[in-house]
């Protein structure tokens, strides 16, 4: 399976212009023979909502988003979602024309310069989903950082975890570092959950902030193999084994004892020693 990492800019507000760069970035992997192309978070958008005047969103069967797909590739692209009473940050998976999953991020931060909760709902559900080259989950940005959901997208079969993300570095002093957790974090899932990851990240400056790049993808034993260059613009192509996900979950079962009836159990303690 060929993926090509469609480490990108975008412009805040300019759907349209965007959607327009979106679909020439799908047209050059498609002569290069990519099965897949990912999109950073929120590509049709950009990041800083709340600097916007109007309400750029639009509803998930967009015909636009339907038609990113039909240039050959399947495609994975971030956007703005409205859901009518609420918004969402979604990722659509693209593929034959039709959109056939779509993810709303789960987890919204709210700190620094991050006011997401501002401006989109947290979705309700985590799914794995079929394509034709693999069993895939979607995990936006913040979703990666809680350690539950890429287990829980490794349970529900995923065998490629797409990680579509927005990170910027060089924030308020005290802050973490970025780079150097992502680098981290995603061995971590790779290992742990014995997939692929495939991790795209956004490059340009908006709102004050530099988005850094560094898109990669990592084998399900954790080894990096393709990495985009930081800081400025990629489209980066991989050619990966998917099988290489059964292999390693076969040699060493790490998955197998999962013990829902366990973790249903505790978690039901915790709810109940919980308080509204």
């Amino acid at each position: 399976m060929r993926i090509a990492l469609a480490q990108v800019d975008c412009v805040l507000g300019d759907v349209d212009g965007n959607f327009t760069a979106t679909r020439r970035v799908v047209r050059v992997a498609a002569e290069q023979g990519a099965d897949l192309v990912v999109f950073p978070e929120l590509s049709l958008h950009g990041y800083a909502l709340g600097k916007l005047d109007d309400d750029t969103s639009f509803a998930a069967n967009d015909e636009r988003l339907a038609e990113l797909a039909r240039y050959g590739p399947d495609v994975l692209v971030g956007f703005h979602e409205d859901g009518k009473l609420r918004r969402f940050n979604s990722a659509a998976y693209l593929a034959g024309g039709a959109q056939t999953h779509l993810h709303r991020k789960l987890y919204l931060p709210n700190y620094l310069q991050w006011e997401e909760r501002k401006h989109a709902s947290p979705g309700a559900a985590l799914r794995a989903f079929d394509t034709r080259h693999a069993r895939m989950a979607t995990l936006i940005c913040n979703d990666a950082w809680q350690p539950m959901l890429p287990w829980l997208a490794a349970q529900d079969g995923a065998e490629i975890l797409l990680v579509p993300t927005n990170s910027a570095a060089g924030l308020a002093p005290g802050a973490v570092d970025t780079i150097e957790y992502w680098r981290d974090l995603l061995l971590f899932i790779a290992r742990m959950q014995q997939c692929w990851v495939v991790f795209v990240n956004r490059v340009g400056d908006e709102a004050g902030v530099s988005f850094w790049g560094g898109s990669r993808v990592l084998d399900p034993w954790g080894g990096v193999v393709a990495e985009a260059p930081q800081w400025e613009p990629a489209v980066t192509m991989v050619d990966i084994d998917v099988c290489a996900t059964r292999r390693r979950r076969r040699e060493m079962p790490l998955l197998q004892e999962a013990r829902f009836g366990l973790l249903s159990r505790e978690i039901d303690r915790l709810l109940q020693e919980s308080s509204d």
